[in-house]
């Protein structure tokens, strides 16, 4: 990666005071935070691989974003079971060409020839693609936005997420060398010596130490910072937050890609509606019932999710109604309710028949493209600390996501930093480290109130269209609410999470300040013709005295 270094935030080291000597803990070979696909997967490996586990995850055990994955993994497998003329090579392309040329070229071809490997790794723990189940015994394929083939393997139709999140669950269940904590809200990092050496955790009311050699981040996205968002309400950017106190690079956090199509519906959870439904042929209409995405890209509705998001938000402009619409309709209620029963059967709820009526549609924070930095093995750039999944950032993604490549991201990246964990952890010996108590925050903070008023700002000023004067507010006004509002010790979840998420939100307003040109996600409508063709990284200001 070619990484230009920015200015870090000033941050406290850690979100309360505490003493080692005076918390119970548990120890372990490795210890993993976050239960989604990288996770689950991390923690396997590691005890495929002789090492006691600790899986700490902060609600149930799948409670994740992939539990809510529709459209399904992409991957390129063996001859007998691959779109014709299709291959690794028109996978790395297509990823290249969605990711607005800040891919890691080395990173996406080691992640992407795995592909084969992370398939037969998911159907090694009790995964069954759809298809399969046929005399052929292959999976069904379907295509995608920015996909030039046919490779996306979906379960149950839209419920592939759940699929595998189920078989991934009763797979770390069943293992006994997997220990698992649920509702366990991981706070912060420790350190001893320069390396990670495990983590403080809050668990019914109090606070417990997790140690172990090695520790593998696995805690996913951020998307609940903004107003419209497809995220789950766990999805606070906890895990990039704790990085960042605890010292890691971390890279490219003003690339969140929003999905374009989210069902915008008043009084109804903003609902995704899977690309998947575009590749089956499905059409975006503007309020006039135009077909409108040609005019925006030469794939039209196959375009990459930047360009049908950027597309969206200029018909709205245009037309001056609040969304856009999503045409179903003449693929035929048997189809629909086959191909796609959790989007039909939900809409039937609020009174849509998708094979008669549109989709009210629009775009939503959806999938972080930026976060701490790690190597082919998931290493970051502490030592002991790994990280997999959303957390991480790779290379792979680059400038914008291309579709249905996370969960494989998932897999084969959890696999090798749950294997290279296990080959570097071990039971961490005695630990003695100790933060001075910071004072107490004010207790008449409405945080509800605070939440609201950040969700709002960053859908504003930091959502798909940004400029100059719109991030700079959003940077004064974060700053303002981190150093006054939300200063010193909470002593609640809802105030931890709000405070990291006031971190990410000022690591990511920061990055899309500093790249004044647009690039894939990241779309400024005041852009400059000039670009930074790098990955703008940030590490948190040494402070010693409270190291």
């Amino acid at each position: 990666m070619h990484l230009h270094p920015i200015d870090g935030i000033a941050t406290t080291r850690y979100l309360l005071g505490f003493d080692l000597r005076r918390k119970p803990h548990l120890d372990a070979d490795v210890l993993v935070i976050g239960s989604g696909i990288a996770g689950c997967v991390a923690a396997l490996a590691a005890a495929e691989n002789d090492r006691e586990v600790l899986l700490l995850t902060k609600g149930e055990l799948q409670e994740s974003n992939t539990r809510y994955a529709q459209g399904g993994i992409a991957a390129v497998l063996d001859d007998q079971e691959r779109d014709l003329g299709d291959s690794i090579e028109q996978h790395v392309q297509d990823t290249l060409q969605a990711g607005g040329g800040l891919c890691d070229e080395l990173q996406t071809r080691e992640i992407l020839k795995q592909s084969a490997q992370a398939i037969t790794f998911l159907r090694r723990h009790g995964c069954r693609f759809d298809g399969e189940a046929t005399g052929t015994g292959k999976a069904d394929l379907t295509r995608e936005g920015g996909h030039r083939f046919r490779r996306i393997l979906h379960a149950h139709g839209d419920s592939t997420g759940a699929e595998i999140s189920q078989s991934l669950r009763n797979a770390v269940l069943q293992h006994p060398l997997i220990t698992v904590r649920e509702h366990s809200f991981s706070l912060d990092l420790l350190k001893e010596d320069g390396r990670v050496v495990g983590a403080l955790y809050h668990r019914r009311g109090e606070i417990y130490a997790a140690l172990a050699g090695s520790t593998v981040l696995a805690t996913g996205g951020c998307g609940r910072m903004w107003r419209e968002t497809t995220n789950p309400t766990i999805a606070t950017g906890d895990g990039l937050a704790m990085a960042y106190r605890a010292g890691a690079t971390v890279a490219d956090c003003e690339f969140m890609q929003f999905h374009p199509t989210t069902l915008y519906l008043a009084g109804a959870a903003r609902l995704l509606i899977t690309e998947a439904m575009r590749g089956e042929g499905a059409v975006l209409k503007n309020h006039a019932g135009e077909a409108f995405m040609a005019r925006y890209h030469r794939d039209g509705d196959l375009a990459p999710r930047d360009i049908v998001s950027q597309g969206i938000i200029a018909e709205i402009r245009n037309t001056r109604f609040p969304h856009v619409w999503l045409d179903a309709s003449h693929l035929g209620q048997d189809y629909l309710r086959q191909r796609f029963p959790t989007i039909f059967g939900s809409l039937q709820e609020f009174g849509i028949d998708i094979s008669r009526d549109w989709i009210p549609v629009h775009p939503s924070a959806h999938y972080h493209c930026g976060g701490v930095i790690t190597d082919a093995q998931g290493r970051s750039t502490i030592s002991g600390l790994f990280a997999a999944g959303e957390v991480a950032c790779t290379g792979l993604h680059g400038a914008n996501r291309l579709a249905s490549n996370s969960i494989l991201e998932g897999v084969i990246c959890g696999l090798q930093a749950g294997i290279q964990a296990a080959a570097e952890g071990g039971f961490p010996g005695r630990i003695r480290i100790s933060q001075d108590h910071y004072p107490a925050a004010s207790s008449k903070l409405d945080i509800p109130d605070l939440l609201r008023s950040l969700r709002a700002m960053m859908w504003r000023n930091v959502g798909v269209e940004r400029d100059h004067d719109g991030l700079s507010t959003a940077l004064r006004s974060i700053g303002f609410w981190a150093d006054h509002q939300a200063r010193g010790a909470l002593e609640h979840e809802a105030g931890w999470e709000l405070q990291n998420m006031l971190l990410v939100s000022q690591l990511v307003t920061a990055m899309a300040h500093t790249r004044t040109a647009s690039l894939g996600t990241h779309l400024r409508k005041d852009s400059h013709a000039q670009n930074i063709s790098a990955h703008l990284t940030m590490t948190r200001p040494e402070r010693a005295d409270n190291d």
